[in-house]
C-alpha cells in the first residue's frame, strides 16, 4: 500500500465535506474490509463484541458448508483456512489480538466438538491445518496477552493439545506441537 505523498494529503484537505463523503462512500463500496473498519470506528453500537458475534456467525457457516461438499476433508480444510482469515481480518478491523485469538479458540472448539472423525481420514490436510493453528495460539497468547489472561486459555488449549498428540498423525508433522501452553514469567 503506498504512503500518501504530501501533494495527495494537500489535495484530500482542499476538497469539500460532500465531496470527501463521496469519495469516501466510493472507496468503502469497493473493499468490503475497509467498508468494517470503517463502520467500527463510526458507529457507537459495533463494537468488539458484535464484531466477534458476525466473525463467529461467518465461521460457523464456513464448516456449515464444508458438510454439505463431495470431499469432505478437502472441504474442511478449506473452511479452516477461510476460519483464520476470518479471525486474522476481524484483528484487522479491529486491531484487537484478543479477537483474533478468541475466533481461532472458537474455531477450535468448532472442529473438536464436530469433526474430530476427520483426523483419521487418509488425507492429512485436515488434522495438519488443525495442529498449526493449535500451535499458532500456543505462540500468539504469550506474546500478544497480559500474563493474567493466560490462565484463562490454558486449560482449554493443553485439552486440545492433548487430543491432538492422542491421534498416529501427531508423529509424523513437520513441525513440533507443544504438549501444553507454557507460560512464562
Amino acid at each position: 500500500m503506498p504512503v500518501p505523498s504530501a501533494e495527495f494529503k494537500k489535495a484530500l484537505a482542499r476538497l469539500s465535506d460532500k465531496e470527501l463523503a463521496a469519495l469516501l462512500l466510493r472507496a468503502v463500496r469497493r473493499d468490503a474490509e475497509l467498508y468494517d473498519t470503517y463502520t467500527f470506528e463510526l458507529l457507537p453500537d459495533v463494537t468488539v463484541a458484535t464484531v466477534y458475534e458476525a466473525s463467529a456467525d461467518r465461521i460457523h457457516e464456513l464448516f456449515n458448508v464444508a458438510v454439505t461438499g463431495r470431499l469432505l476433508n478437502r472441504s474442511l480444510v478449506k473452511a479452516l483456512r477461510g476460519a483464520v482469515q476470518e479471525a486474522a481480518r476481524a484483528r484487522r478491523v479491529t486491531k484487537s489480538k484478543q479477537l483474533e485469538i478468541d475466533l481461532s479458540m472458537y474455531t477450535l472448539r468448532l472442529i473438536f466438538e464436530n469433526y474430530t472423525g476427520q483426523f483419521d481420514s487418509v488425507y492429512q490436510g485436515f488434522f495438519v491445518g488443525t495442529a498449526r493453528l493449535a500451535v499458532r495460539l500456543t505462540n500468539l497468547i504469550p506474546k500478544h496477552l497480559h500474563e493474567d489472561l493466560w490462565l484463562e486459555y490454558k486449560p482449554e488449549l493443553d485439552d486440545f493439545l492433548t487430543q491432538l498428540h492422542g491421534r498416529k498423525k501427531s508423529r509424523e508433522l513437520k513441525f513440533e506441537l507443544p504438549r501444553e501452553l507454557v507460560l512464562t514469567s
